[in-house]
Order: structure tokens, then sequence, then C-alpha cells
């Protein structure tokens, strides 16, 4: 289990979970700013012209609010970690079911890319105005930046349910995932991309799943 779901000698849970937040935030500023920054730019250029993007200030509080959303997951997925790795150290019994529960989080993972939730929120990132398309023009910019984090998250779901299961801060799934992404939202055939993605999330989960009931 992480040492990231536990805290150091005399480090209070206050400070365990800003230590993370920070890490996770970095994170997620070096994985979605690649595929975020086109989305900013083209919704700025278009309230720029419809007057409703006048102040330079427009493009930070736009990511600002798209951030802010991404760091609240984080806080739900440091608390979750912290349960999850207390369960494991308390309860050997469950701590033996975890290599299942991962090929499981592979497997779900995998079949959220075939579902209308996944499609509708890539259609939404994808859109050339994020969404501002479907915005009041009036809509300030940091709401508009929390919109576009909310259907990001919906987009990014089975990625992020990888990059969980798989270690949510090894460098080399952080690039993985960070690629995956981008490739769902900039390349002109997303849906082949994802699907792919999904059954090779399904295959990895279930090849997981019975590895271990070969094994024992």
């Amino acid at each position: 289990m992480s040492l990231m779901w536990m805290r150091m000698h005399g480090q209070t849970w206050a400070a365990s979970a800003t230590s993370f937040l920070l890490m996770w935030l970095a994170m997620m500023v070096a994985m979605m700013m690649p595929s975020a920054l086109p989305i900013f730019l083209n919704t700025r250029r278009s309230l720029a012209e419809a007057k409703a993007a006048n102040t330079p200030a427009f493009l930070t509080l736009l990511a600002s609010g798209y951030f802010t959303v991404w760091l609240a997951v984080g806080a739900g997925i440091y608390a979750f970690g912290v349960a999850f790795a207390t369960a494991t150290t308390r309860w050997e019994s469950f701590s033996r079911t975890v290599p299942v529960l991962s090929g499981t989080s592979l497997i779900a993972a995998g079949l959220f890319q075939f579902t209308r939730w996944k499609m509708s929120g890539l259609l939404r990132c994808r859109s050339a105005l994020g969404c501002a398309a479907s915005c009041p023009e009036r809509e300030t910019s940091f709401r508009l930046g929390c919109k576009q984090g909310v259907a990001c998250c919906v987009c990014c779901t089975a990625p992020m349910m990888i990059q969980l299961a798989l270690g949510v801060m090894n460098p080399l799934v952080m690039v993985g995932v960070a690629l995956v992404i981008a490739a769902e939202k900039l390349l002109p055939r997303p849906e082949i991309v994802f699907r792919f993605i999904g059954v090779v999330a399904i295959v990895a989960g279930v090849g997981t799943i019975a590895r271990i009931l070969l094994t024992h």
C-alpha cells in the first residue's frame, strides 16, 4: 500500500492532506494542461469577440475554476485512499482482496469507456468552445472553468480509475494516462482511442483476476 495514504511520524492529518493535494494539483496541471489549453484559448477568443471576455485575467480565472474542480476530486480521492489503506492494515482478509479489487477497477474503467456519460463528457471537452457553447454569454470565467472541469472529470473517469488501480503517483502511469487523455481530446477519431483503451482495460482486469485465481 502506497505511503502517500499514511501520515509521517509526527505529521497531522491536515498536513498530510495538504501535502497530497499539492502533489495532486501539480500532477493535474502537468497532465491536463496540454489538452485543456486549446479549449481555454478558443473559449477566450470566442467570448472576446462577443465582448464577454474583456479582462486580461479571463484565462487565469478560467483555469482556476477548472483546476479547483480537479482539486476537489483530489480531496475525495485522498479521503478514499486513507480509508482504503486503513482497512487493509486493520483487516488481513480485506488486504488479500486488494489485487482482485484492482482488477475489478480496471474492468469497471473499461466498461465506463462505452457509456453515454463518457461520450457526452468527451463531446463537451472536444467542443470548439468547450462549455461556453452551452452557457450564457455573461457566465463568469471562473464558473465557466468549473463547468469545463466537471465535464473533463466525467470524460476522464476511466483513465483516472486506471491510474488509481496502477499507481496514482507512478511517473510511467502518469505519462501514459496523460497521453491517453490528450489522444481522446485532440486526435481526429476519438471513438477509436477510447474504445481501444476500454478493451485494453477490460482485458487487463480480467487477466489480473484470472492470474490471481490460478495462483491460489
